[in-house]
């Protein structure tokens, strides 16, 4: 049997990204970045765009990678960083935020877990010409830490906390993501749970009714809670 691993295909983005980096850039393809990225999540877009903070000097120049996370860092001494790990968060609760933060920052690439909807992807990363990577399953947070070289600069830090700061982090082979989203609006999770779904109502044939109807227990899939 052939190694599905052998045809997968695997690129290595310089940030920030240009055009040319993502035109063409598929679903399902692993991404490692080299650069810098950001942190942002609802503390910083509530900073920015409903209290009216100015975007840290330079940003928009320096990256245009935001990462939806929780850093695992500490402040030394010395006043320098350590980062033991970088835990991804979902995306999905920050949909509202998205479209103004896209306009206002010019990311073009967004990371979290666990994806955003189809309908945030074609009606706001497209226009915006971004697209969506997804981390590779849970508890990687220490194996994405590994390729945080240096902490650039921690903003909001004191009073958002180290979970809602921003955090600037120069990074190298920082991976591994997989693109969830692509420029044209398609997604990975999307495409599979189309084929997952397709087959799942063989998994019912032959069961009897539902013994415990009258406490939700239901064998129309419409019904089910996931």
């Amino acid at each position: 049997m052939a190694d599905s691993r052998a045809q997968r295909k695997t690129v290595r983005l310089t940030l920030p990204v240009r055009d040319r980096d993502l035109d063409g850039l598929e679903i399902g393809t692993v991404v490692y970045l080299d650069g810098v990225i950001y942190t942002g999540r609802e503390g910083v877009y509530k900073k920015v765009l409903e209290e009216g903070a100015d975007l840290p000097e330079g940003l928009c120049e320096l990256s245009n990678v935001n990462f939806h996370c929780s850093p695992a860092a500490a402040v030394e001494d010395d006043g320098s960083y350590t980062v033991g790990g970088v835990t991804a968060t979902a995306s999905f609760r920050f949909s509202k935020w998205m479209r103004a933060w896209l306009e206002c920052s010019g990311a073009r690439i967004i990371i979290g877990k666990g994806g955003m909807s189809i309908e945030d992807y074609r009606d706001i990363l497209v226009p915006a010409g971004a697209i969506y990577l997804t981390t590779v399953g849970y508890g990687t947070g220490a194996l994405l830490g590994r390729g945080i070289k240096a902490v650039r600069k921690v903003h909001w830090l004191e009073e958002l906390g180290n979970a809602q700061a921003m955090w600037i982090f120069e990074v190298e082979n920082f991976g591994p993501f997989i693109v969830e989203s692509d420029l044209d609006g398609n997604s990975l999770f999307q495409q599979q749970g189309q084929l997952i779904n397709a087959n799942l109502e063989k998994l019912y044939e032959g069961l009897k009714a539902p013994a415990l109807s009258r406490y939700g227990e239901t064998d129309d899939r419409k019904d089910e809670l996931i």
